[in-house]
């Protein structure tokens, strides 16, 4: 897009340096190989960084579909490049291995397609595109690989009707293999974003910092420029661990999901640093997962007195979970907004056995006593979660 469409210098001037003359981005595609491509080694990635969900983006603007799709002749993962169905080994390796849900990203246009093309000159008047190709590609990936999310994406400035939106959803949700267990956002053509959907998206990297009245999820990347993989990237261009962590504290304490998008190599593989993360926020919610998973949001999301405190409501225990991102200087943390009562309200700090002790601040709030312990002894490193029961 940058290159052909938008012609920008830098991208242009790349292209001119490092290929031959004449070369175009189809000729990209032999050289998108794979070897390296290990889907069960993804899978335990995957389940190590204790997600619960994972979408693999089938196809993106540019029309690739990874997976041997009958209506992307010769411009597919089977067709060209490393001549393997890649939707299908991960689907496989997700299902075999691990108890992730499994979604699929599919973007109803395409930049340059003539078809796609010719109908946005129409004004969308003529349906040639969606009717050949976007809608026959999501029955297909549907049919065959049964995800349990759909995630489209990609208007092409058209309305919902010119891609028959309402249509292919009616029989997702009553007709398709998976009615019962799928799960759809809200990107359906113009003017849907935001305002129809399974869960709401919004916009790329949202992130409110409030409750929403409707589910949604902050999709994110952790290179911060970039969603693809980028061999020019620098340390710096990663979001460290303590960002991803407050992300996620931030997102679910406002009632949304948080997907974390990974860009990886043409040869197959999870880059060693996006590996790392994923670990590491695996790590966290090891020990700090009963404040995540299954909660739901609190009265107040985040504390009136103390910043960078997020609160979770945990509905089964009758728990409040604040989670604080900075450990306070002094050994006590006040917070603002819990009503404790007094012989009743009980503190735990999430990986440590004792109970902590509190002392109430006027009608509204608390002063905690954080047990004194040394980085070893810590819970884990990037922020850490108090268990408050008998709380009003």
């Amino acid at each position: 897009w940058y290159w052909q469409k938008e012609k920008r210098e830098p991208y242009v001037k790349f292209m001119e340096a490092n290929y031959p003359p004449g070369f175009s981005y189809e000729d990209f595609g032999p050289l998108f190989t794979a070897e390296f491509f290990d889907p069960n080694q993804w899978a335990d990635i995957l389940k190590a960084s204790g997600a619960k969900y994972v979408v693999l983006t089938s196809k993106h603007h540019e029309g690739f579909t990874l997976w041997g799709s009958k209506y992307s002749w010769n411009w597919n993962a089977v067709d060209v490049g490393p001549k393997r169905d890649l939707v299908a080994e991960l689907a496989t390796s997700v299902r075999s291995r691990t108890d992730l849900h499994f979604g699929l990203y599919h973007s109803l246009f395409e930049w340059f397609n003539p078809l796609f093309l010719e109908d946005a000159t129409n004004a969308f008047k003529t349906r040639k595109f969606p009717t050949s190709k976007s809608l026959p590609e999501l029955y297909e990936i549907v049919t065959k690989y049964q995800p349990e999310i759909i995630w489209s994406d990609g208007n092409g400035n058209a309305p919902d009707t010119y891609w028959n939106s309402t249509g292919f959803l009616a029989w997702l949700y009553n007709d398709s293999p998976v009615r019962d267990t799928v799960v759809t956002n809200d990107r359906w053509g113009v003017g849907s974003i935001c305002t129809h959907g399974g869960f709401y998206t919004c916009s790329d990297r949202y992130n409110p910092g409030h409750l929403l009245p409707h589910k949604w999820e902050n999709c994110m990347t952790i290179d911060k420029r970039s969603w693809g993989y980028r061999r020019n990237a620098q340390l710096d261009d990663y979001l460290t661990t303590e960002d991803l962590v407050k992300q996620l504290v931030e997102t679910v304490s406002c009632g949304g999901n948080l997907l974390m998008n990974i860009g990886p190599t043409h040869d197959g593989r999870i880059a060693v640093v996006f590996e790392e993360r994923l670990r590491q926020m695996g790590a966290w919610l090891q020990v700090n997962g009963e404040a995540i998973y299954g909660t739901k949001p609190w009265r107040a999301q985040n504390d009136t007195v103390t910043p960078e405190v997020w609160y979770t409501f945990s509905p089964k225990e009758g728990r409040v979970n604040a989670i604080f991102l900075n450990w306070p200087v002094s050994g006590t943390l006040k917070l603002g907004e819990p009503q404790a009562k007094l012989g009743e309200t009980q503190v735990k700090l999430i990986g440590y056995k004792e109970l902590l002790k509190w002392v109430a601040l006027g009608e509204k709030g608390m002063a905690i006593a954080l047990p004194q312990l040394t980085p070893k002894q810590l819970p884990c490193q990037w922020g850490w979660t108090l268990q408050l029961t008998n709380i009003n």
